[in-house]
């Protein structure tokens, strides 16, 4: 990662950071938001193993797995870049579940996964780190895993990695649309080929 991508990676940490303290994120509780997270739920329903294991990268103060309900699962790990959100998700102790404040680009999975979710994180990830990252978590995806990209709105230079990578084969794509014309997210299923 060059000296810019670095001294931007720094100043969104202190930024969310900030804006987590503050309050900033509790939308991501809303109804808008709502719909975005039944669709990921409803993609786990339809296409991961039974009681699968879970990886849910830029996880917030865990709000995915709040909204999992009842939806059964054998473990589930988020991670976020936010110490603060971080520290919001711990304290709700939600079953099966860990909570840890890394770099999506300086995780080391220490297990493999069942889903991994990219929940709208892929966009920050450093373009010069995007395939080494895929590739890293890809060694870590179980046989039949399935891998689901949350990104809002259009997602400029990063659905090519995912549609247009040899390595995957798409399973399912939708567009979440709001009552907002300006709010809405497109949601992607793979698998490994």
């Amino acid at each position: 990662m060059n000296l810019i991508d670095k001294f931007h990676h720094w100043r969104r940490r202190r930024r969310w950071n900030k804006q987590y303290r503050k309050g900033r994120w509790e939308s991501l509780k809303s109804d808008l938001e709502a719909n975005r997270y039944f669709q990921i739920r409803e993609f786990l329903q339809n296409y991961a193993s039974e009681n699968p294991s879970i990886l849910d990268l830029g996880c917030g103060d865990g709000v995915l797995n709040e909204r999992l309900g009842d939806y059964q699962f054998e473990y589930f790990l988020g991670i976020d870049f936010s110490s603060v959100s971080i520290e919001k998700a711990k304290a709700k102790n939600l079953p099966k579940s860990e909570f840890e404040s890394v770099d999506v680009i300086k995780f080391q999975p220490k297990r493999n996964y069942d889903v991994i979710i990219f929940n709208e994180v892929f966009y920050y990830i450093p373009d010069s780190e995007k395939v080494r990252v895929m590739n890293l978590l890809f060694d870590h995806l179980n046989p039949e895993g399935i891998i689901i990209t949350s990104i809002f709105r259009e997602g400029i230079g990063c659905w090519e990695y995912f549609k247009e990578n040899p390595k995957l084969k798409e399973i399912d794509f939708t567009t979440v649309t709001t009552k907002k014309e300006t709010t809405y997210w497109k949601i992607g299923v793979y698998k490994m080929k």
